[in-house]
């Protein structure tokens, strides 16, 4: 048994938004780990969780159907739980513009629920929020860091920024254990692909696959991506490492590349495709942040972290997973 597994064996962990990309890809890690495993999902239709993402796993945790805007759910849960993973969250940033109250129900205060709820009653708790790059709005300067300033151009940025500060908050003045990781884009295997909802990657790869087009928005923008498989990793580390500073710790890679060649790089993978280079629809332009890619130094000092996985493998790994599994995936889920 190697040292990973003995510190997850037998664990009490608790995943919210558990049946989502990134939710799902650790709670399939924590069970090949050891741990005891309690996913707590709403499964709303736009908000990613899909049971599919599960599929083999299904009697290897505990799945609980519960909404993070429930607080009386999430006390009966969240009682002796010894590691928290909270990824549950409204991700589209459109929608945000949209609906804000409910981004604001779900993203800021029922965050603010989970800490309360923790500080009452399992203030012992190891807490791992997960939060976005899109705090920082547009950058002033490249890569960006930690020092940054933080100026969200939308209401997703607002509201995830403020939970943020909470689980900043409750750490200082309650001494509950909180980790914050801000991710950059991750792609992976189980990401939603139905729309543009969590990233703009899944509906191209929809594309392709059904032999449409690519929309590709300006496309002279930077970005850099990480591998589900990667942020799985930095979760884990941050949840392990009890010398780590709260952070807030930016995720990142070296690897960068402008939107346009992406594009050619995934229609390339495929092996056939189009992309169709479009001026921003007017909304969504004034939420762009335009070029963007991380820092990740911080985290990297704490915890040895390195992402390991090159962007070419992840996306032909992701490929390859959505023309087996595409009608999973295209359905109400």
């Amino acid at each position: 048994m190697n040292d990973a597994q003995n510190n997850w064996r037998n664990l009490l962990v608790t995943i919210t938004g558990g049946a989502g990309f990134i939710g799902s890809t650790l709670a399939r890690r924590l069970c090949d780990l050891g741990a005891k495993v309690t996913i707590v999902d709403s499964l709303i239709p736009n908000y990613g969780g899909n049971l599919f993402n599960l599929h083999g796993y299904e009697n290897r945790l505990r799945l609980n159907l519960s909404d993070i805007r429930d607080p009386f759910s999430l006390e009966a849960i969240l009682r002796d739980q010894a590691v928290i993973f909270n990824l549950a969250g409204q991700t589209s940033h459109m929608d945000s513009m949209a609906d804000p109250t409910t981004d604001l129900e779900i993203n800021c205060k029922a965050q603010l629920s989970l800490l309360e709820i923790c500080r009452k009653i399992n203030p012992d708790a190891r807490i791992i929020f997960a939060s976005t790059r899109q705090i920082y709005g547009r950058p002033q300067y490249l890569p960006v860091d930690e020092g940054h300033t933080v100026a969200p151009v939308d209401i997703n940025g607002i509201n995830k920024l403020s939970a943020e500060l909470y689980h900043q908050l409750y750490e200082e003045v309650y001494g509950l254990s909180c980790r914050v990781l801000r991710l950059t884009n991750t792609i992976g295997p189980r990401m939603r692909i139905k729309d543009a909802r969590q990233t703009f990657v899944g509906i191209w790869i929809r594309n392709l696959l059904e032999g449409k087009p690519i929309e590709v928005w300006g496309g002279e923008q930077w970005r850099d991506f990480n591998d589900v498989e990667d942020v799985v990793d930095a979760l884990l580390l941050a949840a392990e490492d009890s010398s780590a500073y709260s952070g807030p710790f930016n995720l990142g890679s070296s690897e960068r590349i402008r939107l346009s060649d992406l594009a050619q790089l995934l229609i390339s993978i495929n092996g056939q495709g189009e992309a169709k280079t479009m001026q921003y629809p007017e909304q969504r332009r004034k939420i762009d942040i335009g070029d963007y890619y991380s820092c990740y130094d911080r985290f990297t000092t704490a915890t040895g972290w390195e992402p390991k996985r090159q962007l070419a493998e992840t996306l032909e790994r992701t490929i390859k997973y959505y023309r087996e599994n595409l009608d999973s995936y295209l359905g109400n889920a």
